[in-house]
């Protein structure tokens, strides 16, 4: 495999480009925007916390495609349901209710987004509570906003990744390629709630124990898009080696390569930094919750530097 192919793979690929250009907006907000003493944490974070004594209350926004709204108006809706719950169990919380706002052009697929997103509520056990409806718009616009809880010391950073952290992936490696795209790897939509829950509270059980520094989920800028992330908040660099991702058998017999695999949204997965000594202790929880989790890498001291190597080479991919 070469080293230099995947990096030029890494940096061409466009969910990690938008992305990097997202910084200056996320900056100029946090820069300008009002700053109250109740945010525990806020911009960078898969969900900000707004301290309520001994608890934190979680809160997380995520955007649905348009053209994924378009072309598959139920999964969509699910999506919209899934990628939040997902930043709430990501630093160790429980989802507890969403908001939807919805904005569509004709009847057909706003009654799919719907029915997208009930299966979503239910397949995850998150009320949807409120909302905000558009049935005559000029576009199509699906967005979700949901609420979650967790005790203030179990709380999970995605910027708190220490200098000589490990880097931990854990994947659910009973999936499927999905429907809308060959690069969205689908653990959920087969599975029943007591299943997908089941794997999600894994995050809750590490959260407990806080052996884990800083963790995100792995979204659609892939593994590498998500730890680009979680370097750049935490003011670190990552160097990865290669060859100690996994693939999930059920690709590897579709003959996926790792030059794809790192692309795919990963649903069910997580990237998590921690000390060496905490490593085989959070992989063993993983496993005893059904997910495969390896040490893939190590945080540098780098500012926002990806490395990736291969065991004996090492290429500079990206300052993010």
């Amino acid at each position: 495999m070469s080293l230099k192919k995947m990096a030029a793979n890494i940096r061409n690929n466009q969910y990690i480009i938008e992305k990097k250009e997202i910084n200056p907006i996320v900056q100029y907000i946090d820069k300008n925007s009002f700053k109250s003493p109740k945010i525990f944490r806020d911009i960078g974070e898969d969900s900000a916390a707004i301290d309520d004594d001994e608890k934190l209350i979680l809160i997380t926004t995520d955007r649905i495609r348009t053209s994924f709204i378009e072309n598959f108006p139920f999964g969509a809706g699910f999506s919209s349901i899934l990628v939040s719950v997902d930043d709430i169990y990501a630093c160790g919380g429980i989802p507890l209710a969403a908001s939807i706002i919805i904005s569509v052009k004709d009847p057909k697929t706003c009654n799919d987004l719907l029915k997208g997103i009930c299966e979503g509520s239910k397949k995850f056990q998150v009320p949807i509570i409120r909302g905000h409806t558009n049935v005559n718009s000029k576009c199509y616009e699906l967005s979700t906003t949901m609420i979650g809880e967790i005790k203030k010391e179990d709380y999970i950073s995605a910027g708190n990744a220490q200098i000589d952290d490990k880097i931990i992936l854990a994947v659910d490696f009973d999936g499927k390629v999905g429907k809308a795209s060959n690069l969205y790897y689908d653990t959920t939509t087969f599975k029943n709630s007591e299943i997908v829950l089941k794997k999600r509270r894994a995050m809750n059980v590490v959260a407990s124990t806080h052996l884990a520094n800083a963790s995100k989920d792995v979204s659609n800028g892939g593994i590498f898009g998500t730890l680009l992330q979680l370097i750049k908040y935490s003011n670190v660099g990552a160097d990865v080696n290669v060859n100690r991702i996994k693939l999930p058998p059920i690709l590897t017999e579709r003959r996926y390569d790792l030059n794809t695999y790192i692309k795919m949204y990963l649903t069910t997965s997580y990237i998590l930094t921690a000390p060496e000594n905490n490593c085989e202790k959070l992989i063993d929880i993983f496993r005893e919750y059904g997910l495969d989790a390896q040490v893939i890498g190590k945080i540098i001291k780098e500012k926002n530097l990806l490395k990736i190597n291969d065991g004996n080479d090492s290429v500079d991919v990206i300052r993010f």
